[in-house]
């Protein structure tokens, strides 16, 4: 069979080794499996079957330095999760039985207790009996806080199955920023990454397992095991299996590209998020073991783990040259059997073997993300045709609020510098009053009553200030620990427990003591935790673009987009929304992926609407690299108006993937949690104010007086710096800011 595309050049820079206890797992693979029933009989394999795809060698390669038992047990681990998902397709996805295949999956998670006393039901099918084997080998050695991740990315394995049928059954390519949500949990990468854990006798400590750079490391990790992996099994998927979720199809889809092409842009994807886990190891994790204290061990730990994680990557890439399970072309799997050498050179003297891979189209790439020249003159932000399918209400309140606002932020201290903090004059009256908030307020949410209006344009008028404040006063002198500290001053501002808060020492604090007191002090203890959650993490989202300033650095597209949803401060007004309904909706639902890809497509729309507004203000006059469309110009290589047209063309299909989840994902969700009348008619609700929030977000931006060119040239925006900037050697005394009036 003809392959559909030349597989391209990856960027591998760690070379593949092999466990030398390769073939004491193959044996015992072989003997588990027929055990376990998954064999002759089961309808699913044959031993010729699991002989031709030979995980035992993909484990050799991507755990090399682990025990032979131990990579007899993981190689089991990976025998079970391929059957599984060929035994889903063949009863389930083939047959396009989603309620069976939902009940198959329900009684899944009962093979995963925490605690073993707890016992297991009597296994019914070979998949039930390998999980209720392999789980009872390997927590005995595991942590509680392992065991509950590794049992949570199992469940969302198996669980988000029902996703991929879901689509098959809507004969429905997903958009790409979907796809790579859903792909990390359908794809079982972040399960891989526990057991990197487990084979590496490494936990990563509690402490930081849930913080950003471990988040980023996994996802980068599982971005870049799938990604890969797209690119291999295209033929098999796209021809032989009829399924919609593969990356390159995805992309070939969305770009209205060749196979080729777009084969070409999933390599620079996969390229790109490896480079994301080599920045967050170098320049994220010694300021995170810094700041959580970790002893020397723990450290060790996280760094073995790393370690463990980029031997997946390369053993990987590896296997799947050689396995007959791919499209590799013949590749490597028609050299002979794999030795336990290395294709690639080692030790001193042999870092020239790789040079190639680091400065061919790879080091470009990333170098591009570094020498990105600020202030550039881009003319005014143009504004395509936005697609909103929904009609914006205003208030009737609105002009009061207008007159609120003005008066709280005076008595707060907003509109004026800060006392001993140079450049923190940032806003005055009138530039407040182009602003707007009370506008955008008023359309997120019509039916307010007055005091629920002030206090939201309130927020809005406080998260703004709080993302024009940290720029001027921590981003220009590169204050990153002045803004650490800044951040947890804020956290004090927001007791649980009604304490009273410290002294303020600025205007941010003093509103946010304000706000605090009048929102989160109604409020029921659980809410009030998420709800400080939620500014938290927007908070925290400020730090990260600080670091990225100071490096002069573009972010990753993934990266970006995933935190642009929190430099936006979408998490911060919706859970005001989502805690109105109270207990009243179980908090699963919300955890849900329909209901989380329905938040995350309605924020990534509003994000990239506020970045096409902004473009000019951002590029031209604040010297910003947090644009989405500068991100695409930079991804793809390419100039404004193409990354304008790809940011549009994403903003469209965001759009219509919240009218796809709202029509089709949400009424089977309330089936299968098995909703009442009122918790329905609660969600419907909350569609409706999510629909508000998006038309509302629209208005706004087209009525408030921020990013025109005209405002911009008139000072209505915050006061900048701006001027050509050159770069180089001896060239740095030329960044010192000079006032633009």
């Amino acid at each position: 069979m003809t392959q559909p595309f030349e597989l391209p050049d990856f960027y591998m820079p760690y070379p593949a080794r092999l466990n030398p206890h390769l073939e004491e797992a193959r044996k015992h693979a072989k003997t588990w499996a027929r055990e376990m029933g998954m064999l002759e009989g089961s309808g699913i394999w044959e031993e010729h079957d699991l002989d031709s795809h030979d995980y035992a060698l993909l484990c050799a390669y991507t755990h090399p330095d682990c025990s032979g038992p131990a990579l007899s047990l993981v190689t089991d681990w990976y025998v079970w999760v391929f059957f599984f998902d060929d035994h889903f397709l063949e009863i389930f996805k083939r047959t396009q039985d989603r309620e069976g295949g939902k009940a198959y999956l329900d009684r899944l998670a009962a093979f995963m207790p925490m605690d073993l006393d707890a016992g297991m039901p009597e296994p019914t099918n070979p998949v039930e009996a390998g999980l209720a084997d392999l789980w009872t080998r390997t927590v005995p050695s595991m942590s509680m806080e392992w065991r509950a991740r590794f049992a949570e990315s199992t469940e969302h394995l198996l669980g988000e199955s029902l996703w991929e049928l879901s689509n098959i059954n809507a004969d429905r390519i997903p958009n790409p920023v979907e796809y790579i949500e859903m792909r990390r949990k359908v794809g079982g990468a972040p399960w891989s990454a526990g057991l990197v854990e487990y084979a590496a006798g490494a936990e990563v400590p509690a402490a930081v397992a849930d913080s950003r750079p471990l988040r980023v490391l996994r996802d980068s990790f599982s971005d870049g095991v799938h990604l890969r992996n797209d690119l291999f099994s295209y033929q098999r998927e796209i021809e032989e299996e009829g399924e919609l979720s593969n990356g390159v199809l995805v992309l070939e889809t969305f770009l209205c590209c060749t196979t080729q092409e777009a084969a070409d842009a999933v390599n620079d994807l996969l390229t790109s998020r490896l480079q994301q886990f080599e920045d967050t190891t170098l320049t994220e994790l010694p300021p995170l073991f810094a700041e959580k204290g970790l002893d020397p061990q723990s450290c060790t730990d996280v760094m073995l783990y790393v370690k463990g994680l980029q031997d997946w990557q390369a053993g990987g890439h590896e296997w799947h040259m050689r396995s007959s399970r791919y499209m590799n072309g013949g590749g490597a799997a028609a050299e002979g059997p794999p030795s336990s050498f290395s294709a690639v050179p080692t030790g001193r003297g042999t870092a020239a073997a790789v040079i190639g891979q680091l400065c061919g189209q790879a080091g470009a790439g990333r170098v591009r993300r570094f020498t990105h020249v600020p202030y550039q003159q881009v003319g005014a932000s143009r504004l395509p045709e936005f697609f909103m399918p929904f009609t914006t209400r205003l208030s009737p309140h609105l002009e009061s609020a207008r007159r609120n606002v003005v008066t709280w932020s005076r008595r707060m201290g907003l509109l004026k510098a800060q006392p001993g903090i140079p450049a923190s004059g940032i806003w005055n009256e009138e530039r407040l009053a182009g602003f707007d908030f009370p506008l955008c307020a008023a359309g997120l949410d019509p039916d307010a009553t007055p005091d629920e209006l002030d206090l939201s344009s309130q927020w809005l008028t406080w998260g703004t200030y709080g993302d024009d404040y940290y720029p001027v006063v921590f981003g220009r002198p590169r204050d990153l620990a002045g803004a650490k500290v800044q951040n947890d001053r804020l956290s004090a501002f927001m007791p649980l427990d009604g304490s009273p808060a410290p002294a303020p020492a600025n205007a941010l604090e003093r509103s946010l003591a304000d706000l605090w007191a009048r929102t989160a002090g109604p409020m029921e203890d659980w809410a009030r935790r998420a709800f400080r959650t939620a500014i938290e993490d927007m908070i925290a989202s400020w730090l990260w673009e600080l670091a990225n300033q100071a490096q002069n650095r573009i972010p990753d597209p993934v990266d970006y987009i995933e935190m642009r949803r929190k430099t936006f401060g979408s998490d911060l007004t919706m859970s005001l929304c989502r805690l109105a309904h109270g207990r009243q909706v179980p908090e699963e639902i919300y955890r849900s992926g329909p209901m989380r890809s329905l938040e995350n497509a309605a924020s990534d729309y509003a994000a990239l609407l506020n970045d096409v507004f902004s473009y000019q203000k951002e590029i031209e006059y604040e010297g910003e690299v947090h644009n989405g469309i500068l991100v695409v110009q930079n991804f793809f290589d390419c100039d404004y108006p193409t990354g304008l047209a790809i940011v549009h063309d994403l903003m469209t299909s965001r759009m219509r993937q919240f009218q796809h989840v709202a029509a089709h994902e949400l009424p089977v969700l309330y089936d299968d949690f098995k909703l009442g009348p009122e918790a329905r008619d609660l969600l419907n609700g909350y569609v409706k104010e999510l629909e508000n929030w998006l038309s509302g977000i629209l208005t706004w931006h087209q009525g408030c007086r921020r990013y025109a060119e005209s405002d911009l040239r008139h000072g209505s925006v915050t006061p900048t710096w701006r001027g050509a900037v050159p770069t180089g050697l001896g060239t740095s005394a030329a960044r010192i800011p000079v006032p633009q009036h």
